[in-house]
């Protein structure tokens, strides 16, 4: 309910059923932060240019996904601990349905647990719609469809049907729709963590039928990583090459590989980034993200980032390297947020650098680099959108920021005083942000 508040390029993709202003995966319409939107407000804060805001029944890392007329949010009741899937008008705000979308389940028996680890909870993983239907997955492997207007049409719990999963962390991965097919990698440990998961190795790229959730592949996705190095929380990522060659990019494990959609057979890999996978403690979380011809991908924790060719096939060398970032000690870096690519440029948001810089994808050169303000964590990715680099960081504060030098064009706190761990990333849709704190989900513009 509302609660008053007071205070073409290759490789460039939009979803075919959904519209251009619609933002209907966790990266948006291009899978790579950006949209088209014009006449978003930058001065704006919790009550002015607010449209509406309502009120959430828990906090979640989740970002808005938006289709049409519906907003789709995915929530943990902080009271009942129930995975909630939620609509919204979006012209409104006003809730249009809250539906119980968990099985109850626990991995290792839990009981009433809400996330592996106190950092995330099981509303983690974005919605995804491919306008037909709209897809919750959540933590604890429960993955429900519904229709648009809150009907269920299957569910399943994915870690029941394929073991419990071995991670350090609470499963994070948003599943992808593309090609008529549901996509999530599982790249998890080889041993027991927690007391879950399997003692052999268990990795594979699954795909299923988004009208029924039958499996249509389990495909095997081999790694030389130890430990939790093996663990990857990223989503998948579609990409189409200057002639028409389909592949859907999965990174972790300390590779990265691009996958033929229709079989999940892998067209080619690229690395490492951990020479002799020496680096055991090296669990990867940014997607990759692709522009001009290139595929970024971020090593973990300080290590550069990396820009790989993506006319390949098979063991790529070091020629399938096109750069990766220098000027050490400090390389460009990301640990956690998604890189951005947004006019023509990659944006890289550093959670352990608590900066943001603009990187030419062609050379590798860092344009600009900004300290990012405050005191606190920068974890949700960016987004690009009307000529404007749009941030949150985890106590709900906004960062607008000029693409063109990096001059910082507003700041605003959107979130409560003690609010922590906000980590959604911006939507934006129909000339309206949407921003998630652990609250509120506000609806700005318009």
């Amino acid at each position: 309910m509302l609660r008053p508040l007071n205070v073409l390029l290759a490789g460039v993709l939009t979803l075919g059923t959904a519209t251009a202003q619609d933002w209907p995966n966790w990266r948006g319409p291009h899978y790579d932060g950006s949209a088209s939107a014009t006449g978003l407000p930058i001065d704006f804060d919790q009550t002015k240019r607010v449209a509406w805001a309502a009120a959430l029944p828990g906090p979640g890392a989740g970002t808005p996904i938006i289709h049409g007329e519906h907003v789709f949010v995915s929530a943990i009741d902080e009271q009942s601990g129930r995975l909630l899937a939620l609509a919204f008008d979006r012209r409104t705000g006003e809730e249009l349905w809250a539906l119980d979308a968990g099985s109850g389940y626990r991995p290792g028996g839990e009981g009433s647990k809400t996330g592996v680890h106190d950092r995330s909870n099981y509303a983690s993983p974005s919605p995804v719609t491919d306008g037909e239907r709209v897809l919750f997955f959540y933590g604890n492997g429960d993955l429900v469809a519904f229709t648009l207007g809150g009907e269920r049409l299957w569910a399943r719990n994915l870690q029941r049907d394929f073991d419990d999963f071995a991670f350090q962390w609470t499963f994070s991965a948003t599943p992808t729709i593309w090609e008529g097919r549901v996509f999530l990698p599982i790249l998890q440990r080889d041993e027991p963590v927690h007391g879950r998961g399997p003692d052999h190795p268990r990795s594979f790229l699954l795909a299923l039928d988004p009208a029924t959730g039958a499996t249509l592949y389990e495909h095997p996705r081999a790694s030389d990583a130890k430990k939790e190095s093996l663990e990857s929380y990223a989503t998948a990522i579609p990409y189409v090459g200057p002639e028409g060659r389909k592949a859907l990019l999965v990174v972790g494990g300390d590779v990265i590989t691009g996958h033929d959609p229709a079989t999940g057979t892998e067209l080619w890999r690229w690395g490492t980034w951990n020479a002799g996978h020496r680096e055991m403690w090296w669990r990867l979380v940014p997607s990759a993200v692709v522009g001009a011809g290139r595929v970024l991908v971020c090593a973990p924790k300080r290590a550069p980032v990396y820009a790989v060719r993506l006319d390949g096939s098979g063991t790529l060398g070091e020629d399938g390297l096109a750069w990766k970032s220098a000027g050490r000690p400090n390389p460009v870096s990301s640990d956690v947020p998604t890189p951005l690519f947004f006019e023509g440029k990659f944006f890289v948001l550093s959670d352990v650098r608590e900066s943001l810089s603009r990187v030419d994808p062609a050379t590798g050169a860092v344009e600009w680099t900004i300290e990012m303000p405050g005191k606190h964590r920068w974890r949700a990715s960016p987004t690009g959108a009307d000529g404007k680099i749009w941030c949150l960081n985890h106590h709900g504060d906004v960062v607008v920021v000029d693409p063109k030098d990096g001059t910082i064009l507003h700041e605003v706190a959107m979130g409560e005083e003690d609010d922590d761990q906000i980590r959604a990333s911006i939507a934006v849709a129909h000339g309206r942000l949407f921003i998630r704190t652990n609250t509120t989900l506000f609806c700005v513009g318009g």
